[in-house]
């Protein structure tokens, strides 16, 4: 299928380069300098219908779009170091959400850039945005959570449902969308759905097939927990037989795309086991129903793999990894440790057992029928036989 140029915005600034989480935390701001570098270095900013958009903070009236004024007045203080304090309602000061300096200013300038994404697509400068900073899906209204203060997903998506648009959701981070799917979960303007290692074995413990939506937003909330170890078929096995006929359905205006890393092979904080393959497949896929596409980082911990995967990503988004193949070297390609990246963008493939695929294979296969069978019916899907 030939693929056409579509307007691209990659956002990014050096004002980012500013801030830093604690250097005790597995979250690390620089992934997304370092994306910015790697694609820049490739090429892959360079063609006439790709733009490079610097963000403002989010404003105070932004943030209140779906964070508290005292959670925000609590947050700010803290951050300024005028306040000393440990809110286990809120989850300031915690070992995931300590209070640092930066804490506020950087969150507000990542929902700033998610923001400009939206109005970037909104007034159809751009069909087709990254913000590789993005991705704080775990931070509630009035609660901090699993390293994420204010969250950027929620007001994108709050602000493109303003303004009329309707929403596709997708969360393909090893940890559960929660605070997105809690925002959403009595509404049907956002379909909201969670590819995820199960909330039996990682945080933040949800997500189950269960958690389906209420109220007019009954079946618009779609969890799908994987079993430790999935790899790259399975996972796009469950993609197609799931998310695809969801996506059909519900004919979204706008597709929110988290693209944390840490579902790859590796990762210390999770365990599955996906190459950046699977990512590049699912956003080809995507593509294909030429919707405008706002994508944002996320999880991802082994930095070096983040950074390729959302550098891959930013290739296929961008439709020039169909131009510049030498750029990437398919499914076969050789996975570097090498800085110079001189052997391709994707990840090789890994080899599994055949008794793992078939552990593999059965689990996943429960979880759809699961799945099929509690939320297809909301969109007049047929169930089909798996």
């Amino acid at each position: 299928m030939a693929y056409k140029k579509r307007k691209s915005a990659f956002i990014y600034s050096n004002e980012f380069e500013k801030y830093e989480y604690p250097p005790y935390m597995p979250f690390v701001v620089k992934r997304a300098e370092k994306t910015y570098q790697l694609v820049s270095k490739l090429g892959l900013l360079d063609a006439d219908n790709i733009k490079t958009i610097a963000p403002k903070q989010a404003s105070r009236a932004e943030l209140e779009k779906f964070h508290s004024p005292r959670y925000l007045d609590i947050l700010h203080l803290a951050a300024g170091e005028k306040i000393c304090i440990i809110d286990s309602l809120m989850g300031i000061g915690t070992l995931d959400c300590p209070v640092f300096r930066d804490m506020y200013d950087y969150s507000a300038l990542v929902c700033g850039a998610t923001l400009t994404g939206t109005e970037l697509i909104l007034s159809g400068e751009a069909d087709i945005v990254f913000n590789p900073s993005g991705g704080f899906h775990h931070a509630k209204a009035a609660q901090a959570s699993g390293f994420c203060y204010l969250n950027d997903i929620v007001l994108g998506c709050i602000n493109l449902v303003e303004k009329g648009r309707s929403v596709l959701y997708l969360d393909l981070d090893a940890h559960h969308g929660d605070a997105v799917q809690e925002a959403f979960y009595d509404k049907k303007e956002v379909l909201t759905i969670s590819l995820h290692e199960s909330g039996e074995t990682l945080f933040p413990w949800t997500g189950s097939a269960d958690e389906i939506g209420a109220a007019n937003g009954l079946g618009f909330t779609v969890n799908i927990p994987l079993p430790l170890g999935i790899d790259d078929k399975a996972y796009l096995t469950v993609f197609d037989q799931v998310v695809i006929p969801l996506t059909k359905a519900y004919d979204p205006d706008v597709i929110v795309l988290e693209l944390g890393m840490d579902a790859l092979a590796g990762d210390p904080l999770a365990h599955l086991s996906l190459t950046n393959n699977a990512y590049a497949e699912i956003i080809s896929e995507l593509l294909r129903f030429d919707k405008a596409i706002l994508a944002t980082g996320g999880g991802g911990y082994d930095v070096e793999k983040t950074v390729r995967g959302w550098a891959l990503a930013w290739e296929v988004l961008s439709c020039e990894e169909r131009e510049k193949a030498d750029f990437s070297l398919g499914m076969g390609g050789i996975m570097l440790q090498s800085s110079e990246w001189s052997g391709g963008l994707r990840d090789r493939t890994l080899p599994i057992s055949d008794q793992k695929r078939r552990s593999l294979d059965a689990a996943v296969k429960a979880t759809m029928e699961i799945v099929i069978k509690k939320v297809f019916s909301y969109h007049g899907i047929e169930e089909t036989q798996l």
